[in-house]
């Protein structure tokens, strides 16, 4: 009996290209000819050295890396990273200024900003040099993001003193993405959480200071994260905040990513996503495609007597597609159909419901195509 073909709309852990799988697949009991499973190799061995530098490079080449940036692997996710961006860039602003008051700056957009926002008030009780600025909250109360402030209206802390400013480029659970990179004064280092719209279209990363990501939307499974940061953030660890050497950017750096055992099946699997993207016509051309079915979809709700999307059109995401019908029932009955049609993971997020749509690098336009016929199908039995 034949396995059904699912459409997986999954937020995350995300859909993988079938070419990349069925690559892994053909590797798993002989990798490069060692005679082991990739899972199975040393950290140590020149063949999982291969492994790390290939896609190491691959990063830089898609995203254009500068020279003066660093980029890591690291675990924990970008849940960890809240932490790990705190300590180590409150440190590098210490270094600089001494244990004078130090402000942390946050741009709540949705859900994952103003977590990271909550986790930094949380570190900052120890840290009592460190203050806690949010610049702005969405147009709309907590938990009905759905616009964002104009950038006129955010009131960023003193430069002089401010470690960095926090943004969620895209909010996976309200479907908000931010189609610009916000304007900040040029002396305070720009951090982005890029976890859910990683290598989507190009993005300039010479504006940053630092961006991050976890793998399991758009590069891989869950498991390792990769962090890309300017060297001259890399801060002593005897410098600012006491922090664990496992959330130290120079002892990562200092280390190629191998302190410890990092992910070796997590980076591995990155990099022949990235090979994938690389077909793909890189960066430029995976976000063509990703507009394209990002405006098909939107199209299909917005002119549907139906389905509505509560994102404001200037923040919608082309990752992350929520949109809810009339009432509870009806996106019930609509979740319904879809399983029937093998069309999975489309159920909003729990503190939102309704219903999401993630079309990340891997979802291909044809399956968006068939999800918007079952929208059309769904619209004309209920009309």
């Amino acid at each position: 009996m034949s396995t059904p073909h699912v459409l997986n709309f999954g937020a995350g852990p995300a859909k993988i290209p079938k070419s990349v799988l069925q690559r892994a697949q053909g590797e798993m009991l002989n990798f490069d000819n060692s005679g082991m499973s990739v899972m199975e190799l040393s950290h140590r061995s020149k063949t999982f050295g291969k492994v790390l530098s290939h896609t190491k490079a691959m990063i830089k080449s898609l995203m254009n890396v500068p020279d003066n940036y660093e980029i890591l692997f690291m675990q924990g996710g970008a849940t960890t990273q809240f932490a790990a961006l705190f300590y180590n860039l409150v440190a590098a602003k210490q270094q600089q200024l001494g244990q004078d008051e130090v402000f942390v700056d946050y741009v709540v957009t949705g859900a994952w900003s103003n977590k990271a926002a909550q986790e930094a008030d949380r570190l900052a009780t120890a840290n009592p040099a460190v203050k806690v600025n949010r610049v702005t909250h969405s147009k709309q109360d907590f938990g009905k993001y759905g616009d964002v402030a104009p950038s006129s209206a955010w009131q960023f802390s003193d430069p002089a003193k401010t470690a960095y400013v926090y943004y969620c480029d895209n909010e996976t659970v309200h479907g908000v993405e931010f189609d610009h990179v916000p304007e900040v004064d040029p002396r305070v280092p720009l951090v982005a959480d890029v976890s859910s719209n990683f290598m989507s279209r190009p993005i300039d990363v010479s504006k940053f200071a630092l961006l991050y990501g976890g793998a399991q939307k758009n590069l891989g499974p869950a498991g390792v994260s990769i962090v890309i940061m300017r060297k001259d953030l890399l801060t002593d660890i005897n410098v600012g905040p006491v922090r664990p050497l496992m959330l130290d950017f120079k002892t990562m750096a200092d280390n190629d990513s191998m302190y410890n055992t990092p992910p070796t099946f997590g980076i591995y699997m990155v990099g022949l996503v990235l090979d994938w993207l690389e077909e793909q016509g890189g960066l430029e051309g995976i976000g063509k495609v990703n507009k394209t079915k990002a405006d098909k979809l939107y199209e299909a709700i917005d002119t549907s007597p139906l389905f509505a999307c509560p994102v404001a059109p200037a923040y919608r995401s082309r990752m992350n597609v929520v949109f809810t019908t009339p009432n509870e029932d009806l996106d019930k009955a609509f979740l319904t159909g879809a399983e029937a049609r093998n069309m999975v993971q489309l159920k909003g997020h729990r503190s939102m419901g309704g219903i999401r749509a993630s079309i990340y690098n891997s979802m291909p336009e044809d399956e968006v195509d068939q999800l918007i016929a079952y929208m059309k199908e769904f619209e004309q039995s209920r009309a």
